[in-house]
Order: C-alpha cells, then structure tokens, then sequence
C-alpha cells in the first residue's frame, strides 16, 4: 500500500515509507531524524550537558497558517515548543519566502541552529499551498531538513491536472500524506516517506547490528522504524478501498469534490451579501457573511455593522447550522477575522446536498442578521 501511493503521488523509489496513524506522529519521528543528523549522537546522550561546548537551541520553521504538530513534536523530542518559529504567510496564506529567509538569518546572528523548515501542502484553515521549490532552495542552501506536511493536499496530486502540487517533492527530507483525509481510507492511516528510509531506522532500531540481515534485508520490521512496537493492521483497509475504487475511481471523486467546491464558490460570490474569504484550495472553501459593512450611506441614522458584529454573526451561523443536524460547517479565523469553512469529502456528498446547504446557509445568515 505504501508503495502504490508513493507511485500515484509520483514520488521515486528513493522514498521508504512507514505507516503510522496520524500526521503529527509522522512529523515528530522526521523531526527526530533532522534532530538526530543536526546533533549527532542525541539517540544516545540527548541534547543536553553535550561536552565539549554544548548544544545550541534548535529552530523549525513553519508558516503562520500550518498545523499545530510541529510544537507538539518539539515538546515532545525536548526542543522546546518557543522553538518553533511561525514564519508570516502572504495575500494567499502561503509561506513568505523572504520572511522565512530572514528569520534564519536572525537566528543564526543569536546562535540558533536552524534545524528544519516544515512546509504544508493543503493549510488546516484555508488548504493553501506553501511555495515548495522556493523553500526546498534555502534548505539546500542551510543543510536544513524539509519537512513536506501534505497531511491534506498531498492526496489530490494523484488528479492529473493537481501534479503541480508534488513540484519540489524530490528535494524534501520527509514527506507525510493522510490518505483518510482525501484518499478515502477510514480513520486513521498516515503515511511518512523519507528520502533514505534507512536514516529513521537508524534513530530508532535498538536491534544489535549482528542482526541487521534479519530485520532489513530479509524482512522489514516496523519496530525498528518508530517507537511503537504493536502495530494494527491498518494496511488491509487501505488495499480494501483501493482495489473497490481502483486508481480512476479514486481520481473521479477527487475531481467531484473540487468541482463541487468551485460550485459552491461560485454560489457565495453571486449574492452580495458574502465574500470568499481565501483563494479556494482544492476542496475547501472559506466564506463570510459580510452584509451591513457600509450599508450606512450619506444621511442614514442605521450605523453600519461592525467587524465584531459579523464575527459574532458569522460564529453563530455555524453553531445554529450544525445545532439542525443537517449540514456540518466548521470556522477559523483569517486576518483576525471569522470566517466559514466547508470541506467536501464525503464520496456521498451530491450536488443536491450542497445547494441545501448553500439555501440553509443564506436563510440563517439573514434571519441573525436581522436579530442583530
């Protein structure tokens, strides 16, 4: 299953790949791998009272829009969550090239060790995609590891038309993929890739190098490629799915899904009263209620409606919406200001679904807009 994935994404055999169950266990073990090649030997002495001169405070670098797991995997590998740096993002919510590039250089001149940049394909918030190729180049240049987080996006560059997203992929360090979140495999089935598969072996096997032969050349032993022992056979579901849809398949309902986000997109920039909040990634879309903004002309004794306002209308769209049961919508916050989100996933979803949904949504915004 590994490497039927790692051949739709269009990743080479250079990639080894581990399963584990989610995305933030996948970038903790590949920041384990960078710490271990950034200070040698931590496997066996940590990173502290190193003689003869000691360690430096190590630095990652991920955009201010990407998932909160590289702190998770700093607290948890004793690099410090502080040591996270969020690098700002642009107009498009993408990683700022010359932000991160000054970053470095600012912690370079007070004795941080940039050690990892963590860059995303397919943003938790927005499904931005941060400029690979860009960032591949300063981590060549910084002998820095480049952790690729396509825990979302990664799925869709199986769609011809999306392989532009995998551009720069062959430069990474590590690359994670959730093929649950958009390959269609039920909960929870992560995949890492490292360029090298044997360098996250080699921080964390404890097998005796006598016996080598038997647990890599003969056959492969997962223990030796993370810290979990057991493993589920997480595996069978996965080759369940897949040979049920079959790769087209698979590529069909991918395509559905962005075109019913565009759909949808489309619907909110017909009607004046909401605005696209995020360019639309993908099969996400963020949106806002924005009726009342300015609709004080010269004259009038109604004020306009403030941003706080809307942000409290726009909060209790989503609460009232999912309150019915009906539709599920989530919200998150672009610019200091809330925003609505859908995320079309589900193989059921139909077009009939989404202009309900589209219908409910109009409907409860104007009925809170006018309690407001």
């Amino acid at each position: 299953m590994i490497d039927w994935l790692r051949q739709w994404v269009g990743l080479s055999d250079e990639f080894g790949g581990v399963v584990y169950d989610t995305a933030s266990v996948g970038v903790m073990h590949a920041l384990a791998v960078a710490r271990e090649e950034a200070a040698p030997s931590t496997r066996k002495l940590g990173l502290i009272r190193r003689p003869p001169d000691g360690l430096p405070r190590y630095r990652i670098y991920s955009s201010d829009q990407a998932h909160s797991s590289a702190e998770k995997a700093a607290i948890a590998l004793g690099l410090g969550e502080e040591n996270v740096v969020r690098v700002p993002s642009d107009s498009r919510f993408q990683m700022d090239v010359k932000s991160l590039g000054r970053a470095i250089a600012r912690d370079r001149q007070q004795d941080f060790q940039p050690m990892a940049v963590v860059a995303t394909v397919g943003t938790t918030s927005t499904a931005s995609v941060d400029p690979i190729p860009e960032i591949a180049t300063i981590c060549r240049d910084e002998k820095m590891w480049l952790h690729i987080d396509g825990a979302y996006g990664g799925g869709f560059t199986i769609v011809p038309e999306y392989e532009l997203l995998s551009k720069g992929w062959e430069l990474a360090d590590s690359i994670v993929i959730n093929p649950h979140k958009t390959v269609f495999v039920p909960l929870d089935f992560s995949v890492l890739y490292v360029r090298g598969l044997d360098r996250l072996r080699r921080v964390f096997t404890l097998v005796p190098e006598y016996l080598r032969g038997d647990t890599v050349e003969a056959e492969k032993n997962y223990m030796d490629y993370g810290i979990q022992l057991g493993r589920r056979f997480r595996a069978l579901k996965a080759w369940v799915i897949w040979r049920s849809l079959g790769r087209q398949g698979i590529i069909g309902r991918l395509r559905e899904q962005i075109r019913l986000a565009n759909l949808f997109a489309e619907w909110v920039k017909q009607d004046p009263r909401f605005e696209i909040s995020a360019p639309v990634s993908m099969g996400v879309v963020c949106f806002r209620f924005v009726a009342g903004i300015g609709d004080a002309g010269p004259g009038s004794t109604t004020p306009a409606t403030t941003n706080d306002t809307l942000d409290k209308i726009n909060s209790n769209i989503v609460e009232r919406i999912n309150t019915s049961g009906r539709v599920y919508l989530t919200q998150t916050k672009l610019r200091g200001q809330t925003v609505m989100r859908i995320g079309l996933g589900n193989v059921l979803t139909t077009e009939e679904h989404l202009r309900k949904g589209w219908e409910m949504i109009r409907q409860t915004a104007l009925e809170l807009h006018r309690e407001n």
